[in-house]
């Protein structure tokens, strides 16, 4: 009985491997490894055009908050650039979840800018202009950003089902749609003479609290802050607790095998591209009537594609979604303060996020690699103690 428990005594001992191989640690490790790797490529795009990467990734950091600043103006401090920070985490974390239901339906929602832009508008003509009070307008633009992405949402889920347009197609013809259309109205009604986007909205139709004073300094505290990490949990809750959310899930995974189990699969795709529009619709207007009160015409937000990253980072799950938001919007947030003070062009953002999307649509491969791998290791040892020739078969 000793002798067959100790045949092979590294069958149970940790290595390395397992934790990019075992589903407990996998959901953190293969992250790790994308995020290490992603901060490799970009430091050596740093080297190669003349630039310190050490100083560059701390004026990312310095540029979101989460590093002081040499110097600060009167009244503004750390705190006011990280409460900033959180401004533009807020819609992104909302993007991402939006992303992550449609992903668990099976459904790739690149519409994600469309239906933000279309949210924020029609809150932003309808509301943001108006003479209602901040307790009326503030639940409005929210129900209004729920109902408008919803719809959207709802519409492509319906053309994938009904008509098989593939989703991918539909988002993107939308997402012009949506950009000329909502260009028209605001460079001939809506907009500033000045600036030449929409007029700005009213303070109290603003997702944001302005003009506070936290330990002396001057912070604007987001409104789509406390809407995102409660969507977060909601979200979880119905993906992984939920008839519905369960159903989505099996849509996700096995078309076939879900309808041939009796799911309804039209509703499904219907229900999960609502649900994503909504959250989109959500994130359009906590960015265009929170972190911002304009709206540039004929020009979609990069956060629709960045939240994709997110999401994938994240491992499509919404708890991990939180995580990869702070860290995607460190980069996109902080790109304007690492450019002043690295002469580095900040589009530079948007490379080192391409990279970690890059590296993050290979996570799937890695863990088939590593579990493979772990599963020839805990082979060869007993293969090659019954056959003394070592290569795991007879001689011929």
């Amino acid at each position: 009985m000793t002798d067959q428990k100790n045949a092979n005594p590294n069958k149970n001992a940790f290595r390395p491997i397992d934790l990019l191989a075992d589903e407990r640690w996998n959901k953190i490790s293969i992250p790790f490894i994308t995020i290490l790797l992603t901060i490799l490529v970009a430091s050596l795009i740093m080297i190669l055009i003349g630039r310190s990467p050490v100083v560059a990734m701390r004026s990312f950091l310095q540029g979101s908050g989460l590093w002081p600043k040499a110097v600060y103006t009167p009244s503004k401090g750390m705190l006011t650039d990280l409460f900033s920070f959180l401004g533009i985490f807020s819609p992104m974390l909302l993007a991402s979840l939006g992303v992550v239901v449609a992903m668990k339906g099976g459904m790739f929602n690149i519409g994600i800018s469309g239906q933000m832009l279309a949210s924020g508008f029609l809150a932003t003509v309808f509301i943001g202009y108006s003479d209602l009070s901040s307790t009326i307008a503030r639940p409005l633009i929210l129900l209004i950003g729920i109902s408008v992405g919803g719809l959207l949402g709802a519409l492509i889920g319906y053309l994938k089902y009904r008509f098989n347009i593939h989703e991918v197609v539909s988002t993107i013809m939308f997402n012009y749609i949506i950009s000329y259309i909502t260009g028209f109205f605001i460079n001939g009604y809506y907009a500033d003479m000045i600036t030449r986007t929409s007029r700005a909205v009213r303070a109290a139709a603003r997702l944001q609290v302005s003009d506070l004073t936290f330990m002396g300094q001057k912070i604007s505290f987001p409104l789509g802050l406390p809407i995102a990490l409660i969507a977060v949990f909601l979200i979880q809750f119905f993906i992984n607790r939920t008839v519905s959310g369960f159903e989505i899930r099996m849509i996700g995974s096995n078309r076939i095998c879900a309808q041939y189990a009796g799911v309804k699969v039209g509703r499904g795709l219907v229900r999960a591209m609502a649900i994503s529009g909504m959250l989109a619709g959500l994130a359009g207007v906590t960015m265009y009537l929170g972190y911002y009160n304009t709206i540039v015409p004929k020009e979609l937000s990069s956060m629709g594609y960045d939240s994709i990253a997110v999401a994938l980072l994240g491992n499509l799950s919404p708890s991990g979604c939180i995580f990869a938001s702070f860290l995607i919007t460190i980069f996109q947030k902080g790109a304007v303060y690492m450019s002043s003070s690295t002469g580095v062009a900040k589009e530079i953002a948007s490379v080192i996020t391409g990279i970690l999307l890059l590296f993050s649509a290979t996570g799937i491969y890695i863990k088939h690699v590593a579990q493979r791998t772990r599963a020839k290791r805990s082979i060869l040892p007993s293969s090659n103690k019954n056959n003394p020739n070592g290569n795991g078969g007879t001689r011929i």
